[in-house]
């Protein structure tokens, strides 16, 4: 499903437009809206139903937890990414068990964000799960497309090779190989690929 209605619900303007402004120069077609609340974003009661919904948790008035039932009754089809600073357990499941298709990090990168927007577009729905948390084991928990990045660049592949392979953009794979470097807590491709087979996560 191509992406040509996107809906932005936070309340903090100057991240919602920073946003908006990185995902529309990635994806020229579609129309980005933005609302600053929940209320907002029901008011318009004739808007056409967006094909996703970006939804910060902490939200003034309803927050977004408690807001994803109001929007799942406006466009049960929609599907919603979560959007949160606050990526602990707790809020990650409580998402998890109100339907979220994806939990994103504010942390995350921008590449990051917008892999996550393909992939649910695409009947993908990553795991809600903040990218890069590490278990209580010390094991990172990657989304299945970073564990792809992963297991590619464990192999010796470029940037654009992976991308050619995984039909994604150089700019994306980047993305995943920095938030796969920070997770694993190394500098470079060749720590990351010796910590993932010490860790077991490629064979």
């Amino acid at each position: 499903m191509p992406i040509s209605r996107l809906l932005i619900i936070d309340d903090h303007a100057l991240f919602r437009c920073g946003l908006r402004l990185v995902l529309q120069a990635a994806l020229p077609q579609a129309t980005i809206s933005e609302a600053g609340s929940l209320e907002d974003a029901m008011r318009a009661e004739d808007a056409q139903a967006p094909d996703m919904v970006l939804l910060d948790i902490q939200l003034g008035g309803l927050n977004g937890i408690d807001g994803m039932a109001v929007l799942a009754r406006k466009w049960p089809d929609v599907p919603i990414i979560i959007l949160s600073a606050d990526d602990t357990d707790g809020t990650v499941r409580a998402a998890t068990q109100r339907g979220a298709a994806a939990f994103v990090s504010k942390a995350a990168t921008a590449e990051h964000i917008l892999q996550v927007l393909l992939e649910v577009a695409g009947g993908r729905h990553t795991l809600p799960t903040p990218s890069g948390q590490v278990e209580a084991s010390g094991k990172p928990q990657f989304t299945p497309r970073q564990y792809e990045v992963l297991g590619l660049l464990s192999q010796g592949l470029t940037n654009k090779a992976i991308g050619r392979r995984l039909n994604l953009s150089e700019n994306t794979i980047r993305g995943h190989v920095q938030a796969i470097l920070a997770a694993l807590e190394v500098d470079n491709r060749a720590e990351a690929a010796f910590a993932a087979r010490r860790r077991g996560l490629v064979s």
